[in-house]
């Protein structure tokens, strides 16, 4: 008996109809298609703001100092470099608190040498006696502004520009007996000079007192 192949065709044809019929399945939530005019789409990491998105401003400019880090110190003197002395707020003359060579020896120590470096030192700038102010001084000197000089030839060839007329007023107007000191030395007028020692053996039995700041 010979079937018909009419019915058998469309038996075989009908399912590939419905698939073809059947509507595409939509694409993943996290897939978009690119628009041809913007060019292939990117991705954009996650945290990272999206277009349009607001991006609230931390306060720091670009080129802010990072959290934490410490501020550039300000220019400090090299090691073993001594600072230039200062008069402070705190100090007072020896005298106001009870007698000056007294005051020297518990602070400084052989207060007699620091009162004949003093006389000698401020009767050779009265006398103009420029040899002699030498001998006071110890190199290098402190001078103002922060420079030093680093030996006599340099201190005479600078000597009017170093002992002014106001530095010599304030040498030739202090009195021993009011001489402020303080553990940066023995201080003439408002700091124009100073006085101070220095050990001349390991164990500092022995010290040399010289003018070492003019400023």
């Amino acid at each position: 008996m010979r079937l018909s192949r009419t019915p058998l065709l469309l038996a075989l044809a009908s399912p590939l109809w419905l698939a073809a019929c059947s509507p595409s399945a939509p694409p993943p939530a996290d897939t978009a298609a690119a628009d041809p005019a913007q060019g292939p789409a990117t991705a954009i990491p996650e945290g990272r703001p999206t277009p349009g998105e607001t991006v609230p401003s931390s306060g720091l400019s670009p080129d802010a100092v990072t959290a934490g880090s410490p501020a550039p110190d300000a220019a400090a003197p090299a090691a073993g470099d001594a600072a230039t002395p200062t008069a402070g707020a705190a100090d007072t003359p020896a005298s106001a608190n009870g007698d000056v060579r007294q005051r020297i020896e518990q602070v400084l120590g052989d207060a007699a040498q620091y009162e004949t470096v003093f006389n000698a030192f401020q009767k050779a700038v009265n006398g103009g006696d420029r040899a002699a102010v030498v001998e006071e001084v110890r190199f290098p000197l402190n001078i103002a502004n922060g420079a030093r000089i680093t030996g006599p030839g340099e201190f005479q060839r600078n000597y009017e520009r170093i002992l002014t007329p106001a530095v010599r007023k304030a040498i030739a107007a202090q009195k021993f007996d009011d001489v402020m000191v303080n553990q940066q030395g023995v201080m003439i007028g408002d700091g124009q000079v100073w006085l101070n020692g220095t050990c001349l053996d390991q164990a500092c039995s022995r010290t040399e007192v010289k003018v070492v700041t003019i400023q």
